[in-house]
Formats: structure tokens, C-alpha cells, sequence
């Protein structure tokens, strides 16, 4: 007996040493050298780099040049996998290293050209921006040299190429692509429009009644748009990563001094994308001399600071949400599909034969027609041998740009005014940017490019590309643009809502977010004065929904003689809406909600219901449609009316009891009986999904979560999912929050979610996720002696 247990204590220490041998191998051994010196060719001067105790590095160079270069360096070694994979995404080459699962994604990427247009963007860049890009490309190849990577090439069994400008202006290109969605809005709307006729259709779509065509362009068929979906990439959805879903946005203020407590400016932050590992965002302190200094977030992948403070000025972001895209309807030569029509006239398209490598051999070739609006992108919405008619994607996007400007211009601003002009150059993505500064001014401006569009061309529906009736008229200037600095008000707040009134002169769009999470950040301002930064905190915590608010006051209000239906409803008497995880009416109203769009909408757009209630065109890349949130809006107008005609064959209360009746059998089936049990966050989880993780069993070892979560996308805690289903597969949620007091910058403080490393060996890969979770943060270090106070490993970088 001794023996044996003395062999199997032997073979269990054997084991054991084996797995700590692969998992220091794995994992352990690629984490970056933060300690000592190190030599790279490429650099001018030397560098110095601090890594605070959250993992933080914090960047001092004497040159702009070099300070890039090490911002490349230092990404590359917390962040390259996850840049590698970005630069696949964008460039459609993930089938390369992930197989034929991921040829569809591929598909889409090489069709809409992204990476094409990022090509040629490089040769239209001004020399700084060049400079810039270029210094930082070096930076990551020199991480390259050096051998050490990360864990996921071992599981990949594979060696990534070195790094070039365009990979950086693809990513930027694709970061637009998340926050652009109109053209998808329009081929639901042709649809619809085919389906129940023009007027019935604009009932449907409340944000945009008013400009709904009710007589359509002449000669457009739209039977023949968009009738089906790409099912097929749902294989590929394991293997790339979260589509944008509800709750896409971002929630933004900032207070003037006379709201404050020391009478300086506050401004808060907290972006809305998807949450996963590592996190979109990557913490960065950049210093070069007295030029520039700026603290924040970047984006692996981008040298600068996309949302931060520089000593003089904060800012934070925003997505506008404009319609910035347009699709038209080709004619194409009934013998030469490549000759397109256009004023009567015949011309010949681009063509472009994009080959994509699948891993295991062989390649496809994927056909992409571009005419004088953009590529014929029928394919990605085409039923499987349907004949479609021919979509062309008009999305200034597609054309090179100046973006990258900007990256160094906001780091540079001393002012409000000056920031301002800095973000002349920023065309995709449309932002809502807020800014303050230390002399006590605080400033708005809408930037990016917006197409001019002819009076009359909304952009709603598709439209005719053969006559020049619809054509763009250039860019809307940038001085025409929304823009403000010191409103009377001395509050500003955005979050995705419309940013003009009607009397705006020009046409910006009609899909906007409703307004739930900027009248309850509002609502939270006003019952505070002075308002400080608890306060802030407090609202960036909070998960209280306007939408919920209301309509939990009618399910309150309903009469039944059902004893389920009872004990539920008492569950409403004086309820505030808040969306809390151990919350059951939280649940009961997120079920409803639901079951109430499908019972309202469903028998009137048949097999439509799921696109109408806000499933996306495709499982990947557009998770979601924007008529999930304009359908929430057009039910809340309904319940406020019950004689609304939605409801002249069926009674709203009948709908609303069959609706509720449906949720409590869900929850029941669900989570059992005793509605205590109910609780929102059984069913609201949080995953923090790495994309390797998304294939067991490496998901235990990628993945971190889940967590129940509160809130939905329309609180101000934001945490989206899915519109039209209770999906947590993905979840939208702010990443990084920020609030920087202008007063005092050393109470700066932000929180980033689930940590700074892509390693998971590193302790820093998810040790903000608790203080994500409590809605706690940890301050943003910018004095010198406040960074060696908290240091936890000095790096010096010299020449080679």
C-alpha cells in the first residue's frame, strides 16, 4: 500500500511539474521584459519606460519620433496578439490562420475593402502623420526581433508578419465600421417598404416618420433588395471576436467651473464597445519633453492617445451616429456586368480579384466590382441563389483620408480653441467630442465627414446610382458642423442622442439613439449642485432606465384575475426603473419588453419581426440593426395610446397581458417558480471572451467571467446585448471610464476593464475587473514623482 501510494504521489508530482513546465512555457516565458535595458535598432535617443502597479507604462522620450516608436514597442509587448488579429479582422486574412470558418468574415472584409483603402491612404499621408505611423511600426517590429510571442502563436502554430502603416490605418477604418450602420438601416427599410408599402412602413420607423418616402424614386424594384442573410457565417462566429451590439455608444459631460465645487471644469467619459479580453482600450502616459503629454487610452494598433488629458486639455468621445452611408441601386450592362450606367452612358468599374489563403491549402477568389460609388456589396446581403439587385456602398470611409492627424494634433492642444481646431482632420468615426481646459472653458464639437446630400435624398432608402438626382455634393465643411464653447447652460451631455434640432440646415441623419441615457444623466445632474466627483461617479454607477421607468408604470397599472399575473404586478407598485442584477422586475421587464415587440410587430413583418426587433444582417460584423432601438421608441409612443393603430385589431391591454403572460412562463421554465428568484442577473451575465477562448476548452483559459451585471442599454451603466433575444454571448458595456477634474488633475481617475496586459500570465490581464464590477477606479498618474511613487518597473530603451 505504501508503494503504491508512494508511485502515484510520483506520477502526480511528474504531472504537475509538466504542467507548470507548459504553462511557464505558454504563458509565462512571453511577458515582456519590463525591468533593465534593452537595445533596439531604430531609436535615436534613449527612452524611459515606468510601468505603474496597474501595469500602466508610462513613456518619456525627447523626441515625437522616438516617443512612437517606444508606444509601438511597448503595445506590441502587452498587445500584439491582440493587434494581430485586429489587422486580420480589417484585412480579411483571418481564414489564413483560423481555417474555412472564417471565410465569410473574410468575404466581407475584401468586398468592403477596407484594408484596399488603407493601402492607398499611406501615399496620401502628410509627412508628420507619416512620421508618426511610420515610428511606430518600427517600434512593433522591433518587438518582433526580439522572438517573443505571445501564447495564442503557439496555439495558432504560426509567425506573424512584421508590421506596416496601412495595418494601423485599417484597424482605424474598421473602428468606423463598429460605429457606422446606416447601410444596413436601409435595406431593412426597402424591405419593409416591399413588404407593407411605403406608408405603412414609415409607421414603423418613428426617429425618421416625418422624412419617409412616401413616393419612391422612380424606377427602383425594392422586392429585389436585400432578402436574405449570410446564415453561414454564424460557423465563423467562434472564432472572430463580438459584433457590434445594443447598447453601441458612449455616454459623455462636462460641467463648466459654476457647477463644481472648486469652480473648475469636470469632465466624464465612458465608452460603450464590446467587452472582452483584453480590452479594446490600452492605457498609455506619453511624454516627449515639453511638447507633448498626454495620459490615457490608445488603441494597440495606433501610436497617440485617442480620449485622455494633456495637462491643459480633457476630452472624451462619443459616437455621433449620422448617416454617413448611402447605398444605390446599379444598373449593370445586361451583357458586361462590369459596365455600369450612369447618365445614360455605360462606364467600366474597377474590378479587383482578392485571393484569400485558407489554412490547409487552396484559396478563393473573391470577385469585387466598385463602381462610382463604392464596391457592389450585394453579396453580403444576398438569399442563397437569389437574383438581387446590385448594392453599391457610398462611405467616405472608402475613400484615403486625414484621420491619422488628429492622433497628434489632440495631444498637442493647449486650449479649448485650439483642441478644436485640432479635430479638423478627424473624418471616421463621426465623434461627439467633449472638452475642457484649465482656464475654465468647456467646448462641443460634432466632427468627421458627413456626406452633403442633394435637397430632397434623405439617405433612408437605397436610391438610383444611374442619374446624378442623388448624388453627395461633397462633405458637410467642418465649420458648418455642430460646435459650441461655453454654452449659457455650462452643462453639456451626450449620448448618442440627436444633436441638433430640426431647424439645422443640413440633413445629418435619423438614427440616432433615443434619448433614455442623456435625460437620465440630466435627471442626475439637475438633483445635484454643486456637482462634484462622487457625483460623477454615482451617474457613470448608475442603472436606473427612463424606458423602463414608464413602462413598468403600466404594467402597475393593469387589472387581472389571474393570481400569477397578480403577484407579479404588485411587483411594479413604485417601482424606479432601476435595472439592478438581484433586481426581479428588472427581469420580468426585459422579458415583456420583448415578447411585446414580437406580439405587437410580428403579425403585421411576418418573417421580418427578428431584423424589425433588431437582429443584425450578420452574426459577426453587424450583430445588430438600428431598428432594435427605434422599434423600443415606436412602443412607447404605442403604450401612451391605446387607440394607436397598431392595436385597432387587437386591444394594447390584451397584448400586454398576453405579453406578460409569456414572460412569466419564460422566467419560470427559466429560474423557477418563486418569482424572488427572478433576479436580472441570472440571466445578465458578463464574459470577459478572448477569441481564442471562444473555443473550449480554451475558453478557461482565455476567458474571465461570467458575473451577473445590471443595467440594459439604456442606462447609464450601459450593458447591451442582445435586441431581440437575451444573448450574453457579447455584451456592450464601457470598458474605461474616466472623470477628470480640470481643478486638480492629480484626483484624475479611471477604471479599465478587465485589465492592461493581453498576457494571461501577467497579473495585470484582469485585476480591474472587481473594481470594474463595484463601479470603483484608481487614479490616472501623470506627475513624475506621482509615477515613480506608484512604479513597479523602470525599462530603459537605448539605441542600438
Amino acid at each position: 500500500m505504501f508503494h503504491r501510494r508512494g508511485v502515484f504521489g510520483f506520477l502526480a508530482g511528474a504531472v504537475a511539474g509538466v504542467v507548470g513546465a507548459a504553462y511557464y512555457t505558454l504563458f509565462r516565458r512571453p511577458l515582456p521584459q519590463t525591468r533593465g535595458r534593452v537595445r533596439l535598432s531604430g531609436l535615436e535617443e534613449e527612452v524611459l519606460v515606468v510601468r505603474d502597479r496597474w501595469g500602466i507604462p508610462h513613456i518619456y522620450a525627447r523626441s515625437l519620433r522616438d516617443l512612437f516608436f517606444a508606444q509601438g514597442f511597448v503595445h506590441a509587448q502587452d498587445r500584439f496578439f491582440q493587434m494581430e488579429f485586429q489587422r486580420r479582422l480589417a484585412s480579411g486574412r483571418l481564414s489564413e490562420v483560423l481555417g474555412p470558418k472564417a471565410l465569410e468574415v473574410d468575404r466581407w472584409m475584401r468586398i468592403v475593402g477596407l484594408r484596399r483603402v488603407a493601402d492607398q491612404e499611406v501615399a496620401t499621408l502628410s509627412d508628420r502623420a507619416r512620421e508618426a505611423l511610420l515610428a511606430y511600426a518600427e517600434g512593433v517590429n522591433a518587438f518582433l526581433s526580439r522572438g517573443r510571442l505571445p501564447a495564442e502563436f503557439s496555439f495558432l502554430r504560426y509567425r506573424p508578419e512584421h508590421w506596416v502603416i496601412a495595418d494601423s490605418l485599417a484597424w482605424l477604418k474598421m473602428m468606423a465600421w463598429m460605429l457606422s450602420i446606416n447601410w444596413e438601416a436601409e435595406v431593412l427599410r426597402a424591405r419593409l417598404i416591399a413588404r407593407l408599402g411605403p406608408e405603412k412602413a414609415a409607421r414603423l420607423d418613428p426617429s425618421s416618420a416625418a422624412d419617409f418616402p412616401t413616393i419612391l424614386p422612380p424606377g427602383v424594384d425594392y422586392s429585389r433588395v436585400g432578402r436574405g442573410a449570410l446564415d453561414r457565417a454564424e460557423a465563423a462566429r467562434p472564432f472572430t471576436g463580438p459584433p457590434a451590439k445594443a447598447g453601441l455608444g458612449s455616454n459623455s459631460w462636462v460641467l463648466s467651473g459654476r457647477h463644481t465645487p472648486d469652480g473648475h471644469p469636470i469632465l466624464a467619459n465612458d465608452m460603450h464597445l464590446p467587452l472582452q479580453a483584453p480590452s479594446i482600450w490600452y492605457e498609455n502616459h506619453l511624454v516627449a519633453d515639453e511638447r507633448f503629454n498626454a495620459v490615457g487610452v490608445s488603441l494597440p494598433g495606433l501610436p497617440g492617445i485617442i480620449v485622455g488629458h494633456n495637462g491643459y486639455v480633457a476630452w472624451g468621445f462619443t459616437a455621433t451616429l449620422p448617416d454617413t452611408q448611402d447605398l444605390y441601386i446599379e444598373r449593370l450592362h445586361p451583357e458586361n456586368a462590369r459596365l455600369v450606367e450612369y447618365q445614360g452612358q455605360w462606364y467600366e468599374a474597377e474590378v479587383y480579384y482578392e485571393e484569400i489563403a485558407i489554412k490547409g491549402g487552396g484559396s478563393v477568389i473573391e470577385e469585387v466590382l466598385v463602381t462610382r460609388h463604392g464596391p457592389i456589396i450585394t453579396p453580403l446581403v444576398e438569399a442563397a441563389g437569389g437574383h438581387e439587385a446590385p448594392l453599391a456602398l457610398a462611405w467616405p470611409v472608402l475613400r484615403p483620408g486625414r484621420t491619422a492627424e488628429t492622433l497628434i494634433l489632440l495631444g498637442e492642444a493647449r486650449d479649448c480653441e485650439s483642441f478644436h481646431e485640432g479635430l479638423r482632420y478627424l473624418e471616421a468615426p463621426v465623434l461627439n467630442v467633449v472638452y475642457a481646459d484649465i482656464h475654465g472653458n468647456i467646448g462641443y464639437t460634432l466632427a468627421g465627414a458627413i456626406p452633403r446630400r442633394k435637397p430632397g435624398h434623405t439617405g433612408l432608402v437605397p436610391v438610383p446610382g444611374w442619374t446624378d438626382e442623388y448624388e453627395w455634393e461633397g462633405m458637410i465643411p467642418f465649420d458648418e458642423l455642430p460646435h459650441v464653447i461655453n454654452p449659457p447652460e455650462g452643462v453639456i451631455v451626450t449620448a448618442n442622442n440627436r444633436p441638433v434640432s430640426d431647424d439645422f440646415p443640413h440633413f445629418l441623419g435619423a438614427d440616432w439613439l433615443p434619448g433614455y441615457r442623456a435625460e437620465r444623466i440630466r435627471e442626475m445632474l439637475e438633483e445635484a449642485h454643486p456637482i462634484g466627483i462622487a457625483d460623477c461617479q454615482r451617474i457613470q454607477r448608475d442603472q436606473v432606465s427612463v424606458l423602463a421607468r414608464e413602462i413598468g408604470r403600466h404594467l402597475a397599472a393593469l387589472t387581472t384575475d389571474d393570481p400569477r399575473l397578480e403577484t407579479v404586478i404588485a411587483l411594479f407598485q413604485g417601482w424606479d426603473g432601476r435595472l439592478s442584477a438581484t433586481s426581479p422586475q428588472a427581469a420580468v421587464y426585459e422579458v415583456f419588453l420583448r415578447r411585446m415587440i414580437y406580439n405587437t410587430f410580428g403579425p403585421e413583418v411576418g418573417d421580418l419581426i427578428h431584423r424589425v426587433a433588431g437582429e443584425g444582417p450578420h452574426p459577426v460584423l453587424a450583430g445588430s440593426s438600428a431598428s432594435g432601438w427605434r422599434i423600443r421608441l415606436l412602443l412607447q409612443e404605442l403604450l401612451r395610446r391605446p387607440d394607436a393603430p397598431w392595436f385597432a385589431e387587437r386591444s394594447r391591454e390584451a397584448l400586454i397581458h398576453q405579453s406578460l403572460r409569456e414572460a412569466v412562463d419564460f422566467l419560470e421554465a427559466t429560474l423557477g417558480p418563486e418569482a424572488g428568484d427572478w433576479q436580472w442577473g441570472r440571466l445578465h451575465r458578463v464574459t470577459f471572451n478572448h477569441p481564442l477562448g471562444r473555443v473550449k476548452p480554451l475558453d478557461r483559459l482565455f476567458n474571465r467571467g461570467s458575473w451577473p451585471l445590471g443595467g440594459d442599454e439604456t442606462t447609464p451603466w450601459a450593458s447591451g446585448t442582445s435586441y431581440h433575444d437575451l444573448d450574453t454571448e457579447e455584451m456592450i458595456g464601457p470598458p474605461y471610464r474616466q472623470i477628470i477634474p480640470l481643478g486638480d488633475l492629480s484626483r484624475a481617475m479611471a477604471v479599465n476593464a478587465p485589465g492592461q496586459s493581453g498576457h494571461v500570465g501577467s497579473p495585470h490581464y484582469a485585476d480591474q475587473v472587481r473594481l470594474w464590477l463595484n463601479g470603483e477606479y484608481r487614479p490616472i498618474l501623470y506627475r513624475q514623482d506621482e509615477v515613480m511613487r506608484h512604479s513597479e518597473a523602470v525599462l530603459h530603451l537605448e539605441p542600438r
